[in-house]
């Protein structure tokens, strides 16, 4: 199965690059203007190095963006390229279109230059940095559990404070009613005894 998918693979390489071996100004009417093309179901180790190299074959990258996780810095599955020319991006997004790669078909599409967002390619220059997902998941429970401390102190220190008004309340009325409340369920600091022994001189 996997020799069948590899020459298959090289087949379809052979063709592309048979029939777009090169591009010359003179062969095309070159616009001057920079081409972008989505990319979309990119598999697992095609990454920013191996991209850019496999995309020269067409023509001369200025930039290339693979979206990424912030939190995990793992790969989101598309990216958007940017060629030198046009025409040079319009020809890659043909021809890479449903192309076999990793078992995977790539979604190749031309963007065209009023639809390209002015920060389509920002960051791109940042290098990739990986998180330690259990430090960040550690982090956050920690986080987590202190913000829950906080609240239950909160709200004890309010019941409390509403349970004394109450107690006032029925005091200045004249009532005499005596209850446990939430004091009584309250955790009580615990509190260190020592024991200290009398040795006999």
């Amino acid at each position: 199965m996997d020799r069948e998918r590899l020459k298959a693979e090289r087949r379809e390489r052979k063709k592309y690059k048979k029939h777009h071996k090169a591009l010359k100004d003179d062969d095309v009417g070159i616009s001057g203007k920079k081409g972008v093309i989505y990319v979309g179901h990119i598999p697992h180790g095609f990454y920013e190095q191996e991209m850019r190299s496999f995309f020269s074959q067409f023509g001369t990258v200025t930039r290339l963006r693979l979206a990424r996780s912030r939190k995990t810095g793992n790969s989101k599955g598309y990216a958007f390229v940017e060629f030198e020319y046009e025409e040079v991006a319009k020809i890659a997004a043909e021809s890479m279109n449903n192309y076999l790669m990793f078992d995977k078909l790539l979604q190749c599409k031309f963007v065209p230059s009023e639809k390209v967002h002015p920060q389509i390619f920002k960051g791109w220059r940042r290098s990739v940095i990986k998180t330690n997902r259990e430090r960040w998941c550690r982090l956050l429970h920690n986080r987590a559990m202190v913000r829950n401390k906080e609240r239950y102190q909160k709200a004890v220190y309010t019941l409390l404070r509403k349970e004394k008004r109450k107690r006032q309340k029925l005091k200045d009325l004249g009532i005499e009613y005596d209850f446990p409340g939430y004091a009584a369920i309250v955790p009580k600091k615990s509190t260190r005894i020592t024991f200290t022994s009398d040795e006999d001189s």
